[in-house]
């Protein structure tokens, strides 16, 4: 029996996005990961999928669209053929009534559809654009397909991962598309924002390129200063010292920062070990990072010679910043986590027990909180419901939807 806190969907809820329609081409993670943004904020996010829907939809474990579920609550689904001239007169009305458009294809594609900037701007002046690429609307690379992958290891992410000794490390996650969906929500909201001002829209050209170069650009400035490349280090820092995972005595892991001179010297103290705080190899932050090796190994002596339980309570009590290294298993039964409800269960048929759990409602807005108006929606569920019975049957008709 799980301990997480249980939440029911609430159709009524509604959040302080609840006048913005949102109309979503885009696919997979990062178009996905911006427009939950704005649908747990309560807009009207319409995910526009071709018939056989989003490809976010095949990732299934166990047969269960997990990543569809967690990614996709509280928005809409209309399924229709967008090679069909008839339905793609259905979405250009359907921005007619919008804020925020969104899509994901390679460039071009969409002005091939009949879909370009210019055409729905045309039709809707306030209109928000969103265009997301592997490597933007310009460049040399503009025409390229990218998925997240490429971008992790073309940014200089993956150079830098791992160990030493080891071959580049790619994060065993959508980190770059996650990055680029979340930069995404930030840049639509300024565009809104203007729109709503002047009665303008723009075109937002969101690479997922750019977004995880941004979090690494003081890379840049290191190497012109140095001239020698950043090295891989595992889980130990090159800018501060001690920091890495140490193993306990039964086996865990922890992980341990002391990025200021007071942490350390307090750290220095709980394990018995004040002379450090003197010792010329350890006296100050340089000196640390440079013997880093050698100051791990008399942390990891401490730390390995006692149980998780052990270290954990002990540095809580000395006041040390230090964690357990957790996994899905130990974050399920996490206090915290179910305290924070950064973790919640919500219905789900599909669900061994009959739940499904997913993120809580981040960020925290004391005024405007995020909703859960909804589960992430079967293929084609509201096509009715957003394009009226008549539009559907007409679409049926000219072989634009689905029978």
């Amino acid at each position: 029996m799980s301990n997480l806190p249980r939440h029911e969907y609430d159709p009524t809820a509604t959040g302080a996005l609840a006048d913005v329609r949102v109309v979503d081409l885009s696919r997979l993670v990062a178009g996905n990961v911006l427009t939950k943004v704005l649908a747990d904020h309560g807009a009207e996010v319409i995910k526009i999928e071709p018939l056989e829907g989003d490809t976010l939809r095949a990732w299934k474990v166990g047969g269960v669209e997990t990543s569809w579920k967690t990614i996709c609550r509280n928005k809409f689904s209309v399924a229709l053929n967008l090679r069909n001239p008839t339905a793609i007169e259905a979405v250009l009305a359907l921005c007619e009534t919008a804020a925020i458009f969104v899509e994901s294809f390679r460039p071009g594609v969409l002005e091939a559809m009949g879909l370009s900037p210019e055409t729905l701007l045309a039709r809707n002046p306030a209109l928000v654009i969103v265009r997301i690429s592997g490597w933007g609307q310009t460049g040399p690379f503009a025409h390229k397909p990218g998925f997240g992958t490429l971008v992790e290891g073309y940014s200089g992410f993956a150079a830098v991962n791992g160990f030493a000794d080891r071959e580049p490390v790619l994060p065993p996650m959508f980190m770059g598309d996650a990055y680029a969906g979340l930069h995404g929500a930030g840049s639509t909201m300024i565009a809104l924002r203007h729109a709503e001002k002047t009665g303008r829209g723009q075109v937002i050209d969101l690479s997922l390129f750019e977004p995880i170069f941004n979090v690494l650009e003081p890379q840049m400035a290191n190497w012109r200063i140095t001239g020698t490349l950043k090295p891989r280090t595992g889980s130990r820092s090159t800018n501060t010292s001690p920091r890495n995972a140490y193993r306990t005595a039964d086996g865990g892991w922890v992980c341990l920062s002391a990025s200021t001179q007071g942490m350390t010297e307090k750290l220095f103290r709980s394990i018995g070990r004040e002379d450090l705080i003197t010792d010329p190899r350890f006296a100050r932050n340089p000196d640390r990072v440079r013997n880093g090796v050698e100051l791990d190994e008399i942390i990891a002596g401490y730390v390995g010679a006692r149980s998780m339980a052990e270290n954990l309570a002990h540095f809580d009590a000395t006041g040390v910043t230090i964690g357990p290294i957790q996994d899905a298993q130990s974050l399920e039964a996490d206090h915290y986590v179910a305290a924070r409800e950064a973790l919640i269960e919500v219905p789900d048929a599909d669900m061994p027990g009959g739940w499904l759990p997913m993120g809580g409602h981040v960020p925290r807005l004391s005024e405007t909180p995020t909703i859960l108006a909804r589960p992430a929606p079967r293929l084609g569920e509201h096509n009715e419901a957003i394009l009226g019975a008549e539009t559907c049957t007409r679409l049926r008709q000219a072989g634009a939807m689905a029978v």
